[in-house]
């Protein structure tokens, strides 16, 4: 499935809850089903700069696809990341890159996150084009 469609998915999945705090509990459940990260990865070197609470992130290039693990120690930062992981893994690099986040203003994400979330959700996004631009590289060369 393609970024678009996945992200599509996402919007509509969070269309069916009309208050923010049936959002939240979505997020919040999300989370707790979004798969253990393996605990080699659970190190000060996966960890997100600019997050207030401990998110690491993996990304592992396998048959040409993107591939992102996480986790985190707060319950709703650790949903963030898993709606992030549903919208870009699985994906070639080239289409990490390409993508747009505007998916996450469409669920209302950016409008109801704390100020440190948000710069938190910004953090995640960067690292997850990061790891797509090294992985591209590698396979350009």
């Amino acid at each position: 499935m393609s970024i678009k469609a996945q992200q599509q998915d996402i919007i509509e999945e969070f269309d069916l809850f009309e208050d923010w705090m049936d959002k939240y509990e979505h997020l919040i459940s999300l989370g707790k089903s979004l798969p253990l990260i393996d605990p080699q990865f659970k190190t000060d070197d996966y960890i997100i700069k600019g997050c207030q609470s401990k998110v690491w992130l993996h990304g592992a290039l396998e048959d040409q696809y993107v591939v992102f693990t996480a986790d985190s120690d707060a319950i709703i930062t650790k949903g963030i990341v898993s709606v992030l992981i549903r919208a870009f893994s699985q994906a070639t690099p080239q289409e990490i890159l390409e993508a747009n986040t505007d998916f996450i203003k469409a669920i209302g994400l950016s409008d109801h996150l704390s100020p440190t979330r948000a710069n938190g959700l910004v953090s995640m996004i960067r690292q997850m084009k990061l790891y797509a631009m090294a992985f591209q590289t590698q396979l350009n060369a």
